[in-house]
C-alpha cells in the first residue's frame, strides 16, 4: 500500500466524523474531519511527513509552517522528512492572536524578507484561515512558493487562494463524500 494510501486509510477510520457540525468557517456541515486524531498519530504522522516531502521537494524554499495549532505537528513531520533526505529547512506557525507578552510576535520561528515558504494547513473549507497564515508571511516580507492543506473540503479555498500555488493531498472526495452544493 503506497504511503497516501494509508495515510487516506488511517484519515478515514480516526478522522471522519458524522453528525451536526459548525466548522471555523461558521459553515454548517454534516461531517466533520478532525485531523487532531490523526496528526499525533506515529504511522500517520511519518506518512502526512513524507507526503508533504513529496509535495513540496520541487521547490526551493527556506521555511514550512502555517497557522496553529493543526500546522504545528504538520511542520514538524515535514522538517523531519526534509532532514532525513538531507535539506536544511526552518519551520514557523502563524498564531490566531498576536502574544501580548515577550516579542509580542504573531509569526513564530525564523522567516525572513526575502525568504520563500510553504504555507500549510491541515483541513479547508473557505480558506479563511490559511488566508491568515498567508498574510502574517507576506508581512514578514516572504513571498509565498506553495500552500499545501492535507484535505481540501471543496468549499471556496481554492477560490481564495487563486494567486497561488494551492495542492491539497486530498480533496473530501477522496473520502467518499460529495461537497455540498453552493
Amino acid at each position: 500500500m503506497s504511503a497516501r494510501d494509508r495515510l487516506k486509510e488511517l484519515f478515514r477510520e480516526r478522522a471522519l466524523q458524522f453528525g451536526d457540525f459548525t466548522l471555523a468557517s461558521g459553515k454548517k456541515s454534516t461531517y466533520y474531519v478532525n485531523s487532531k486524531k490523526v496528526l499525533f498519530h506515529a504511522e500517520a504522522i511519518t506518512l502526512l511527513g513524507d507526503l508533504l516531502f513529496d509535495a513540496t521537494r520541487d521547490l526551493d524554499f527556506q521555511a514550512i509552517g502555517g497557522l496553529e495549532v493543526g500546522a504545528i505537528p504538520m511542520a514538524a513531520a515535514a522538517l523531519t522528512a526534509f532532514h532525513r533526505n538531507g535539506r536544511h529547512l526552518e519551520g514557523f506557525f502563524v498564531r490566531k492572536k498576536v502574544k501580548e507578552h515577550g516579542g509580542k510576535e504573531q509569526l513564530e520561528g525564523q522567516v525572513n524578507a526575502g525568504d520563500k515558504v510553504v504555507v500549510i494547513d491541515d483541513v479547508l473549507t473557505t480558506g479563511g484561515s490559511v488566508v491568515q497564515a498567508i498574510e502574517a508571511v507576506e508581512a514578514k516580507g516572504a513571498t509565498v512558493a506553495r500552500v499545501v492543506c492535507i484535505c481540501d473540503r471543496l468549499q471556496g479555498a481554492r477560490e481564495a487562494l487563486a494567486k497561488y500555488d494551492f495542492r491539497p493531498l486530498f480533496t473530501i472526495r477522496d473520502f467518499g463524500i460529495e461537497p455540498p452544493k453552493a
